[in-house]
């Protein structure tokens, strides 16, 4: 039985990762950024997932999306308890997990045309 996805057009896939980088497409980000698969924000205001905010994830619901992946080489951090609330209170799915697992799992969501985000800490 062949189970290869189907790349979707135009979709913005991880490429590559490692402590430091993100290859998304032809772009590399050294910073935190956003990923959907229409959309890339490399100017991303927030720094590390301990110290994110509510006002850093307004953008990541604006697009309607329902589940967002948090990808860190820094493994054991979660965002901090105000922030799980703010997405619980919009049912929005927050997955915390370390970079490369949210790589993978962000591509592979993608692939299946799910509203997702991943907020990648590289």
């Amino acid at each position: 039985m062949d189970i290869r996805l189907e790349q979707r057009s135009g979709a913005h896939l991880v490429r590559d990762y490692s402590a430091g980088a993100v290859r998304i497409g032809a772009i590399t980000a050294t910073r935190p950024c956003l990923v959907t698969a229409r959309t890339l924000v490399l100017d991303w205001p927030a720094e590390r997932v301990a110290t994110l905010e509510v006002a850093h994830c307004e953008a990541m619901v604006a697009g309607g999306t329902e589940v967002v992946l948090v990808g860190s080489t820094e493994r054991g951090v979660w965002p901090p308890d105000a922030v799980r609330a703010w997405f619980r209170e919009r049912s929005v799915a927050l997955e915390v997990m370390d970079l490369g697992a949210a790589c993978r799992t962000y591509n592979v969501l993608v692939q299946e045309d799910r509203k997702v985000l991943a907020a990648l800490f590289p």
